[in-house]
């Protein structure tokens, strides 16, 4: 159904008259469009219209090549601000997050009992339940972790999916955990709270899962890896006056201990500077376009590093950087999430996410796993 009248719910064309010159507005669906030319650039156009149009509760984008659902296409020439309504809500039964969430929890369960509490289930399965802890500390550091970045999402009213479970039966039963973000970032503020408080908030369950673990009692596991122990690790077992290692050479920490291990890994490659990761977002935030030079030094430095641990340590299990170093130098390419707003942050924030960098490289060991001889 087209039409030429604004509904009330949305932006009068008048009030864009400074930056795009509106010839007529009609409906496509549950879209608005503003179809006519733009009267500044592209980004001052951005800038412009898209606090507006959140103030009426609608996302916009400028678009010139736009087929409408209905209706006639654009004059040659001619551009459109395509309107939508925002999404913030969940709309019915996220299904994809539910299911990817099951599966998890059973990967989880499944390594966590024949791995790290050394059950055998194929008499009877439902001794898979008894590595509930591994899998509640394995699930809760990540899904936490997600949750940080959703919640700010929220905050910041910008459109974020609930958080996608890997499940794939690795030495931890996943691959982590994503949320995907489907609305444009507003301002630096915005993109610096939504990137660092993921780390930061699984960072927090990581303290609280690994001081737990601690109190818990070893356990005798067959394996053939030996887990070094970051900074972080050691200095809460420390505090807590709890050992990591135990004089019968068989035994090793409480299985709960790896759900927080694995979140102080997890933080320290998310924190990395480059592309899409935590720490991209945060130093995107922090120092604006500069970051460009800072991100292709990021697989360099990995590269350097995988290099000097293979000569030093005669390769041993150092393979994990030349990979991460592959990953990074194709986040660098693809570059950052940038804000339409690109106002600089206030200082608070940069003391934040100064903390929240070196609080990354306390989560960090130079050699994480290494194969037992």
């Amino acid at each position: 159904m087209a039409g030429s009248g604004v509904p009330g719910d949305a932006p009068p064309a008048d009030e864009l008259s400074s930056v795009f010159r509106v010839y007529e507005v009609r409906t496509d669906g549950d879209k608005l469009l503003y179809i006519g030319r733009p009267a500044a650039s592209a980004d001052a156009l951005e800038r412009e219209v898209l606090p507006l149009f959140r103030q009426y509760d609608y996302d916009v984008t400028l678009r010139q090549q736009y087929q409408p659902d209905r209706g006639p296409g654009l004059m040659s020439g001619n551009y459109a601000l395509v309107a939508k309504p925002q999404s913030m809500g969940l709309d019915g039964i996220p299904w994809t997050n539910v299911v990817l969430a099951v599966l998890t929890v059973l990967s989880t369960l499944f390594v966590g009992a024949s791995l790290w509490y050394d059950i055998d289930i194929g008499g009877d399965p439902t001794r898979l339940l008894d590595a509930w802890p591994f899998t509640l500390a394995v699930l809760g550091v990540l899904g936490t972790h997600e949750l940080g970045h959703y919640v700010m999402s929220r905050y910041h009213r910008v459109d974020a999916s609930l958080p996608y479970f890997l499940p794939v039966p690795t030495i931890f039963g996943t691959m982590g955990a994503v949320i995907k973000m489907k609305g444009r970032i507003p301002h630096r503020k915005a993109l610096f709270d939504i990137g660092v408080a993921g780390p930061l908030a699984g960072l927090g369950a990581t303290v609280v899962v690994t001081v737990i673990g601690l109190h818990l009692p070893p356990v005798t596991v067959p394996l053939e890896l030996t887990f070094n122990h970051p900074p972080m690790l050691q200095a809460l077992s420390a505090i807590t006056g709890q050992p990591l290692s135990y004089s019968d050479p068989h035994k090793i920490f409480n299985p709960v201990v790896f759900g927080g291990w694995l979140g102080m890994f997890i933080t320290f490659l998310n924190l990395l500077p480059v592309g899409q990761l935590d720490g991209g977002h945060i130093v995107r935030a922090m120092f604006g376009e500069r970051t460009e030079t800072l991100s292709a030094a990021v697989p360099a430095g990995l590269f350097g590093l995988g290099l000097y641990l293979y000569i030093a340590r005669s390769g041993e299990a150092v393979y994990i950087w030349f990979i991460w170093g592959l990953l990074a130098l194709g986040l660098a390419y693809a570059g950052p999430t940038d804000p339409i707003d690109d106002a600089p942050l206030d200082r608070k924030r940069y003391a934040v996410g100064a903390l929240t960098f070196l609080l990354g490289l306390a989560c960090f060991t130079p050699i994480p796993i290494e194969v037992a001889v």
